[in-house]
């Protein structure tokens, strides 16, 4: 593998988990280094770093904030 990509994945932590985890990526950047924004699509879309992931997880942080003021109102009003 180019000495570049390697450069690349060891400084990001994420890449070097998910290449250990998915081990034909080796192989895949080693034949074709311009892959390289596959690869980080791929890492990103495996540890739920997309964009549409984000949107996610905020989503349910939200839904489950409106749920416990929701509790807080009902347990206050019987009070």
């Amino acid at each position: 593998m180019r000495k570049e990509i390697m450069e690349v994945i060891r400084a990001n932590p994420d890449y070097v988990k998910y290449i250990r985890e998915q081990p034909y990526w080796y192989r895949k950047l080693a034949r074709d280094p311009s892959i390289l924004e596959q690869f980080d699509l791929s890492s990103k879309e495996y540890f739920g770093k997309t964009i549409p992931h984000k949107v996610t997880s905020f989503s349910q942080k939200l839904q489950m904030a409106q749920m416990m003021i929701s509790m807080f109102q009902v347990m206050r009003q019987n009070d």
